[in-house]
């Protein structure tokens, strides 16, 4: 079994905020996957299906951003869970321009909140990582406000195009792994 994880905040006044994009990515995958609407399980929200020979979990944690783990850390519980090789987080990215890409088998939180809440339920730092950049917090702007505040439309429309993408890419590390992804789809 494989767990794409997309991070965010519950609530209509978060969907079209820098934070949720993780969320954004996990609905493409339901839709073009075909898995039908989320369901409520427990802290979260989830869709499930196969993709090729795998069966895949798409997880939307209804906690806070910061509280994502109370989430995710219920996935130790299950039969066989390898951080390292069935789980894939999906998250903004406030250090790297707006679209760009970067699947990561593991590393440190880098100040995000959702991926620290994800490290502490799990005990460890070797989980998989896509990350997405949603334009770098410029100086003197508080980053908790840049990524709670809606995007520029051009911003939020060079992410929307990128989603049809991001679907192959998720396949590809579904079937082959992170090493092989990375070498394909990091820009």
């Amino acid at each position: 079994m494989k767990y794409v994880v997309g991070l965010g905040n519950p609530g209509a006044e978060y969907d079209d905020t820098r934070h949720n994009v993780g969320w954004w990515v996990v609905d493409r995958l339901a839709y073009d996957w075909g898995f039908g609407a989320f369901r409520k399980e427990g802290r979260a929200l989830v869709a499930a299906g196969r993709v090729g020979d795998d069966h895949v979990r798409l997880i939307k944690p209804t906690t806070w951003m910061n509280r994502s783990g109370a989430a995710v850390g219920a996935l130790r519980s299950q039969a066989d869970f390898e951080p390292s090789e069935d789980l894939l987080v999906v998250v903004d990215d406030a250090a790297i321009d707006v679209a760009k890409v970067r699947f990561k088998p593991s590393g440190s939180a880098g100040g995000h909140n959702g991926l620290r809440s994800v490290e502490a339920a799990l005990g460890t730092k070797e989980y998989g990582r896509l990350r997405i950049g949603v334009g770098r917090c410029p100086n003197g702007v508080d980053l908790a406000d840049w990524v709670l505040d809606p995007m520029p439309p051009e911003d939020e429309e060079r992410i929307v195009q990128l989603l049809p993408e991001l679907t192959p890419a998720v396949e590809h590390w579904v079937a082959e792994g992170m090493e092989a992804t990375m070498s394909r789809f990091n820009r």
